[in-house]
């Protein structure tokens, strides 16, 4: 197995780990961890977007594709993540009268989350295709948004009415579609390289979407000036963190 794939393998087990990040929660005050929540947001926020426009959107510029078509992706990775969370929204709503044990949105968040983890699988394995540092890039913006949406799902799954050890183990599942993604790219090989700059600014639409809709939007609830501060630090922590990877390009 060539050098990029074992260090896709490596990321997305590392990726895959972090669903376990439910457990340390078990330990935290739930007013303490909401409190400080905002700041791995944060920090997500800024590795999304720049690993969106300071490594993806260069690097499909510079493979010669033209700068509409990579402009068009773009805009559909946007529209294609809004469209899957507006149907999951229609769907869970469509289900909210039902009387179970289990509320619907528990198995909502096990399905969407593991079509997340499935696409981030690929797109790791299509990064480290182009190079490492791209592939450690992406696999950086991945870790850190993870952990706040994995602390999250595990609330939700909490809050639907699984046990502790069950939600934990369902997303562990989940987490697992990523090696998934892995496969798929070495199973379609070369088929893969040569899309691999069509999927990247689709992908770079997703992390925008991503960033933009669904965790700015949690950074809003905090108006407090000081933690509002710490809410802009943390972005610019994760924006330079991808500045500083670029380095080793």
């Amino acid at each position: 197995m060539s050098t990029p794939y074992i260090y896709a393998f490596i990321s997305v087990i590392i990726v895959s780990l972090l669903s376990l990040v439910g457990i340390f929660t078990l330990f935290l005050n739930e007013d303490r961890l909401k409190k400080n929540i905002f700041l791995l947001i944060g920090l997500a926020v800024g590795a999304l977007l720049g690993d969106a426009f300071i490594h993806i959107i260069p690097e499909a510029f510079e493979s010669g594709l033209s700068p509409t078509i990579i402009s068009i992706l773009i805009i559909a990775g946007i529209l294609f993540f809004f469209i899957v969370e507006k149907f999951l929204h229609w769907h869970h709503h469509g289900e909210d009268t039902e009387d179970t044990h289990v509320h619907p949105v528990g198995k909502l968040i096990i399905i969407s989350d593991g079509v997340h983890n499935l696409i981030d699988g690929i797109i790791i394995g299509a990064s480290y295709l182009i190079s490492i540092p791209v592939g450690l890039a992406t696999t950086l913006a991945v870790i850190l948004h993870e952990i706040p949406q994995e602390i999250g799902d595990f609330g939700v799954l909490i809050y639907a009415g699984y046990t502790k050890k069950r939600a934990l183990w369902l997303n562990f599942l989940s987490a697992l579609l990523s090696l998934v993604g892995v496969v798929i790219v070495i199973i379609l090989g070369e088929v893969t390289e040569k899309f691999i700059f069509y999927i990247l600014p689709f992908a770079a639409g997703g992390f925008i979407y991503i960033a933009v809709a669904d965790l700015i939007p949690e950074l809003h609830k905090t108006t407090e000036t000081k933690y509002s501060i710490y809410q802009i630090l943390a972005v610019a922590f994760g924006v330079f963190t991808m500045i500083t990877l670029i380095l080793i390009e």
